[in-house]
């Protein structure tokens, strides 16, 4: 398994799902992605199109204006 960050802190929509759908494109199976972002409708966005994609979200973190989403691929 590898672990793949995303930093697309500073970002607003739609670069940090772009940036996360790349990413998730990149990843191979049972690979996580970590997108670590600050743009607030980007932390409900990417959780819903990965549901939509049928990926499934291990976590999601908040933090000083800051959130972390765990993607697992």
């Amino acid at each position: 398994m590898t672990e793949v960050e995303v930093d697309v802190r500073g970002q607003t929509c739609p670069v940090p799902l772009v940036e996360c759908r790349k990413a998730l494109r990149k990843a191979s199976p049972g690979d996580e992605v970590v997108v670590v972002g600050t743009h607030p409708a980007s932390k409900k966005e990417i959780p819903m199109a990965c549901k939509s994609l049928g990926l499934e979200v291990i976590d999601i973190e908040e933090k000083n204006n800051e959130w972390k989403i765990r993607i697992k691929r």
